[in-house]
């Protein structure tokens, strides 16, 4: 099994900035694409932001220029960084991590317990 364990979220003021991590555990030998989702209530989950294993990356266009998403594959963690925070941000942010296999399916995709953020105006 694989687990993920987001940290950071927090309140914070608009225009602040919060630090997420999310740390990989378990039985596996390398992590493909990583990402950060967020859900706030009564709406759908919606992808923040992908990290491949290589390090090419891609934004929600309502973060990009805002976030930033990093990894240290020798941790196991990826990393968002969240600047210029706005009140829409607030909601549970979920790690999310795709673990290869040898044989179909491909790969087995993982999700954390979520973090909240929260953006007050």
């Amino acid at each position: 099994q694989v687990q993920l364990v987001e940290s950071g979220g927090g309140l914070v003021q608009a225009g602040g900035s919060l630090r997420l991590s999310c740390v990989a555990s378990g039985n596996f030998f390398s992590i493909n694409d990583m990402g950060w989702y967020r859900q706030a209530p009564g709406k759908q989950r919606e992808n923040v932001a992908i990290i491949t294993s290589g390090g090419s990356t891609n934004y929600a266009g309502s973060v990009k220029g805002r976030f930033t998403i990093s990894r240290d594959n020798a941790k196991n963690t990826v990393y968002l960084q969240m600047n210029s925070l706005e009140p829409e941000d607030t909601a549970v942010y979920y790690c999310n991590a795709r673990v290869p296999r040898s044989a179909s399916p491909w790969y087995t995709e993982y999700w954390g317990q979520g973090t909240q953020v929260t953006v007050s105006s």
